[in-house]
């Protein structure tokens, strides 16, 4: 009679064990692999995240006017405002000597500029440029039209404090400020020159998201004969659902151009 070959049931259990025990390894390699590709992604995520955050800072810093760049403070936390330049040129005439309607300019070469806050030569650093009410003589001017060749006050008048060693002068627009507020940092812009800087009920967009609170800090220093200004900033990035931060600092230079 031939013999009936087949499996003990020890050697099935044994089968069944060592299945087992390969298929938990090789689900525990997977998981942790893909784990691994998912916190590798986040980083990505993170690091690009704040490299978009801080060019737009850094580009946005590159269009200020060195002597309007300051540090002010909103809800406890650090803001930092700055008066963007909006075009610059050269002036034929300027009112120094008494108030003026208007002055003569080489035209800008942005036409487009029609209107804006006339700064000449804003020195020495410690005018504030930020006073409500513009005094006259002064080195910024009220809101101004541009037609041109002429610059022009009316109805009001204006005189300028001093002259610019180039004859030089920058149109400036509404002062913008970054400020942070729990894990968000905003721009507010279009709330006009205040003493105080920007308010919780000025107009305001999210810059940024998922900052760790408390971690957005700036600091400016100024000018001086050998150097131009400098900002510097820094903020911490968080991912929502590990946790894992990024530490981010930057220094962005602004042109000292009287």
């Amino acid at each position: 009679m031939w013999r009936r070959s087949g499996f003990t049931l020890i050697e099935l259990i044994i089968v069944i064990v060592l299945l087992a025990v390969v298929s938990t390894i090789s689900v525990r390699f997977v998981a942790l692999s893909t784990q691994g590709s998912i916190d590798t992604s986040a980083r990505q995520q993170r690091a690009l995240a704040s490299v978009v955050i801080s060019e737009q800072i850094s580009r946005a810093l590159r269009e200020a006017l060195p002597q309007s760049v300051r540090v002010v403070t909103l809800n406890g936390n650090q803001c930092l405002e700055w008066m963007p330049i909006q075009s610059a040129s050269n002036y034929l005439s300027l009112p120094l000597t008494g108030a003026g309607g208007q002055f003569q300019i080489v035209p800008l070469a942005d036409a487009t500029v029609t209107s804006g806050r006339i700064v000449v030569y804003p020195y020495p650093s410690t005018l504030n440029l930020y006073n409500s009410a513009i005094p006259s003589p002064g080195s910024i001017s009220p809101t101004a039209s541009i037609n041109g060749s002429t610059v022009d006050f009316s109805p009001a008048t204006h005189q300028f404090l001093q002259a610019s060693p180039r004859k030089r002068f920058f149109v400036v627009g509404d002062p913008v400020a970054l400020c942070p507020a729990g894990a968000l940092l905003y721009r507010y812009g279009n709330y006009g020159i205040d003493v105080n800087g920007p308010a919780n009920s000025d107009p305001r967009q999210v810059l940024a998201a998922n900052l760790v609170p408390g971690s957005v800090s700036f600091e400016f220093t100024n000018a001086n004969v050998s150097r131009s200004a400098v900002v510097a900033f820094s903020f911490d990035i968080a991912d929502s659902q590990s946790g894992e931060t990024l530490e981010v600092s930057q220094e962005v230079q602004i042109r000292n151009v009287p």
